[in-house]
């Protein structure tokens, strides 16, 4: 009987053995399926992006002259009169904020990594990291509140010419917008360093700072880099601050003090229902979106030529 009822089990252990080899040859199958569907649905998204830009750009250039677009200085897309459509003034205008936010953040950024890396104590950067984490949660519109209400009249203090609508109150605040992923991704960077490299450069009598700033910076300099090109790409793609701070008017020249249209900000005016569908300054907006498109997909292909070299060196 005890025998009989031994068979029983092991026979129910058998079937439920090979019920779960069936189940787990079925995910095995499965699972591939819907990855390759996960990585496909990204793709066609990207090409519907890029697809969607380039044919609506070139119903814009249908219009307009390419040769006006590109170098023309004046940028008046609702006159009634004779519309201008030189996208100059919206480059500089997102140049002006993007150098000043990178000014702003790559100092300080670096700094705070490597101190972080290589100063600090664990129990510090406990207590760091979580703030840090709460920055970069921080919506952009309030950051655009804060730069408009709080940053601006301060720096009128200090500069009485300064405009209500400026880049250099955006561009401050875009810098400290983009901070943490610039800290945090130098901060892993430099924490993959390996540590016999330190010990050695200790070993031969250099000194805390000297192996933080000549071993483990350049060690580490392919991943800065790309967390530079990160912080960037979000100042040049940077709307609501520079909406709400920056102003709405295009202007041809390098002053800081007053105000500024940046690229993304022109789509904002225009999304936001200034313009009809299927009119001149409708696809307009494509072919900012367009450029925008182009000036970053540059910049990070210059940016992975950057680190491949670097990694090559080191």
């Amino acid at each position: 009987m005890a025998q009989s009822i031994e068979k029983e089990q092991s026979i129910q252990q058998l079937i439920e053995k090979s019920r779960n080899k069936k189940g787990k040859k079925i995910i095995e199958k499965i699972m591939p399926i819907l990855l390759l569907l996960a990585a496909l649905i990204s793709v066609v998204t990207t090409l519907g992006i890029v697809f969607t830009l380039i044919f609506e750009t070139f119903e814009f250039f249908k219009r307009v002259s390419i040769v006006e677009f590109l170098f023309g200085t004046v940028w008046y897309p609702f006159s009634s009169g004779s519309p201008s459509f030189g996208v100059l003034p919206l480059i500089i205008g997102t140049f002006k904020v993007t150098l000043i936010a990178i000014g702003v953040a790559v100092p300080i950024g670096l700094s705070v990594a490597i101190y972080l890396s290589e100063y600090a104590s664990d129990r510090t950067r406990k207590i760091v990291k979580p703030i840090l984490e709460v920055l970069a949660g921080v919506p952009t519109i309030v950051y655009g509140f804060f730069a408009l209400t709080f940053v601006t009249p301060i720096l009128q203090t200090l500069i009485p010419s300064l405009k209500l609508f400026n880049a250099l109150s955006p561009g401050i605040v875009v810098g400290i917008m983009i901070l943490p992923s610039i800290i945090s991704l130098s901060e892993d960077a430099m924490n993959s360093v390996p540590n016999a490299i330190r010990e050695g450069a200790l070993a031969l009598g250099a000194t805390k700072l000297e192996v933080s700033l000549k071993v483990v910076l350049p060690a580490a300099l392919s991943g800065i880099v790309a967390s530079i090109v990160l912080g960037i790409s979000r100042a040049i793609g940077e709307t609501m601050i520079v909406s709400l701070a920056g102003g709405a008017t295009p202007t041809f020249d390098f002053n800081i003090t007053g105000s500024i249209q940046t690229m993304t900000a022109y789509i904002v005016q225009v999304s936001s229902g200034d313009a009809g569908y299927g009119t001149t300054i409708y696809y307009s907006m494509y072919a900012v979106g367009f450029t925008l498109f182009i000036f970053t997909l540059l910049m990070n292909l210059v940016a992975q030529y950057i680190s491949k070299r670097f990694r090559e060196e080191y």
